[in-house]
């Protein structure tokens, strides 16, 4: 700890010397805790990323410097002057490249998935770690498990899905780890970011902790373990509420929050720092460049909040071929108000074992009042659908997507509007090889032609809660057997699937599909392993 603590101090030592604007278009809001390596590098980050140094703009965000800022600054400062500056050479003299962890492993395809998977959970597995100076990883104090390909820490949401494989595979001891080190991260940064990088510090993602401490074991003394939890439970529930009780007709909306109607109180994403993604730094700018008649921030902001979404990018958010028209702000996402309303019954659960009645009383009060504001403004009866929310145009998007299986999934639909949903997910969504994400055909990754582990296991098990069990087993068998084939195949578990041409590979998205990989081999190995 002692290590960890120190790094933090120096960092944030370097961070006062040495703390340029990011880019050409500073942030007006702070992000608070270590800098990210747009703030920290300046004029030297935009040029790296401008000019393309690396293929993968997450390559030189997740660089270790070698040496203090302040000193590589003053460098470049000095070099970039001279005749026959390169400005490659100077990187890889200056920053140690992040390492490849999973290169030196070899796919055996006569073993089954399963088995495939079993033998994955060490190569994505990472040890506690050691804090270096001049990396932009946040050490964390227990082994983790990553999502594998160019994602090399830990990713919030998708950590709910690896470990309900984990849990499949009785490591209960990695669940117990995770959980601690986000217990951690809210500790310390009063949330969890989108994952352990500074430069995800501005944002978090789909609030799944709530879930995920149902998975760990009782305590020591038998107790549940969200008692155990419930102090980072309230913490993350006040970052996501931050704001709430200054809201009125004048200022309906402040960060996370909005307000629908008098005492009604939902949440949409948000990003605290409207400058451009550090990882896709030059995609954002050029974006951004493209579009004079909206401001740069502007674009930044709902960028950024579609990346804490998870769906980057998606039709939900208003994104066609390209992300000029983005507004994910303005939206209320049905997902995530499902997310905060398991985590207000969660809370008002575990005050309730505490024997805290005010707190039990509170959180149930708010967990009722937004059961009641999902089934109400989200569900869309002639579609027969959950859909978004426009809160700036007081409507739903009118935009099908399998964010809309989250109230079945938490029961939160009633038993009309759950059959309803059956009959869409059937005539609408369901595809050769499962579900697709949204019928629409954007070239975004979160959009036809693709499917992801996450909405496939939210609508099994949402399908089931309601009885729909052929239904639910048709997509089980269509999943499984596509992810089963795809393996055989390239010897490869993948990020995502095309669902609706299973000679195709998946695509959409700004980078290559990575292969791993974490929340497909956490799902995909839940199924295999059920009894029924």
């Amino acid at each position: 700890m002692k290590n960890i603590l120190g790094f933090f101090l120096l960092l944030g030592f370097w961070a006062c010397e040495t703390s340029p604007n990011a880019g050409k278009q500073p942030s007006p809001e702070k992000q608070t805790g270590p800098q990210s390596p747009d703030m920290l590098y300046g004029t030297l980050f935009d040029a790296v990323q401008m000019a393309r140094v690396f293929p993968d703009g997450k390559t030189f965000a997740d660089c270790t410097a070698k040496i203090p800022p302040a000193e590589i600054l003053k460098r470049y400062d000095d070099a970039r002057k001279l005749s026959g500056f390169d400005l490659k050479k100077f990187v890889f003299e200056h920053f140690e490249l992040p390492k490849s962890y999973s290169s030196e492993f070899t796919t055996d395809v006569s073993r089954t998935p399963a088995e495939h998977i079993q033998a994955l959970w060490p190569v994505l597995t990472r040890a506690a770690d050691t804090a270096r100076i001049g990396s932009t990883l946040l050490p964390l104090p227990k082994p983790y498990v990553v999502p594998g390909g160019r994602f090399g820490e830990v990713y919030y949401w998708d950590s709910y899905f690896t470990m309900l494989g984990l849990e499949s595979a009785g490591r209960q001891d990695l669940i117990g780890n995770i959980l601690d080190n986000f217990a951690y991260l809210i500790d310390t940064y009063g949330h969890i970011p989108n994952g352990n990088r500074t430069y995800y510090l501005s944002r978090s993602q789909p609030p799944f902790f709530s879930l995920m401490v149902k998975l760990s074991e009782p305590d020591a003394q038998g107790k549940p373990t969200w008692t155990r939890y419930l102090p980072q439970l309230e913490k993350e529930y006040a970052f996501w509420m931050d704001g709430s009780d200054k809201l009125n007709e004048q200022n309906p909306a402040h960060r996370r929050v909005v307000l629908l109607e008098p005492d009604l109180v939902l949440n949409r994403y948000w990003d605290d720092r409207p400058a451009p993604r550090p990882e896709s730094y030059r995609e954002d700018v050029e974006t951004a460049n493209s579009i004079p008649s909206r401001p740069p921030e502007t674009i930044y902001r709902h960028i950024k909040a579609g990346a804490e979404s998870g769906w980057d990018f998606s039709s939900r958010w208003n994104v066609g071929a390209d992300l000029k028209d983005i507004n994910t702000t303005d939206i209320v996402p049905v997902d995530l108000n499902c997310l905060l309303w398991h985590l207000e019954s969660t809370l008002s659960k575990g005050f309730q074992e505490k024997g805290d009645a005010a707190k039990t009383e509170f959180y149930g009060k708010r967990a009722y009042a937004r059961e009641r504001a999902i089934r109400k403004y989200f569900y869309d009866k002639p579609s027969g659908w959950f859909m978004d929310y426009d809160w700036t145009n007081r409507a739903p998007t009118g935009i099908l997507s399998l964010a809309g299986v989250y109230p079945l999934f938490f029961a939160i639909a009633e038993k009309e509007q759950a059959d309803a949903c059956a009959k869409m997910l059937e005539k609408t969504f369901l595809k050769p090889g499962g579900l697709v994400t949204t019928p629409n055909h954007t070239g975004q990754q979160w959009d036809a032609p693709n499917g992801w582990a996450p909405l496939q296991w939210m609508a099994i098990a949402g399908l089931r809660e309601y009885g729909h069990n052929a239904l639910a087993n048709t997509v089980k068998q269509r999943w499984v057997k596509l992810n089963s084939d795809v393996y055989r195949r390239t010897g490869k578990m993948l990020e995502k699937y095309n669902v609706e041409d299973l000679s195709l590979e998946a695509g959409g998205g700004e980078y290559p599909v990575q292969d791993g990989f974490g929340w497909t081999n956490g799902v995909l190995l839940r199924l295999l392993m059920e009894k029924n």
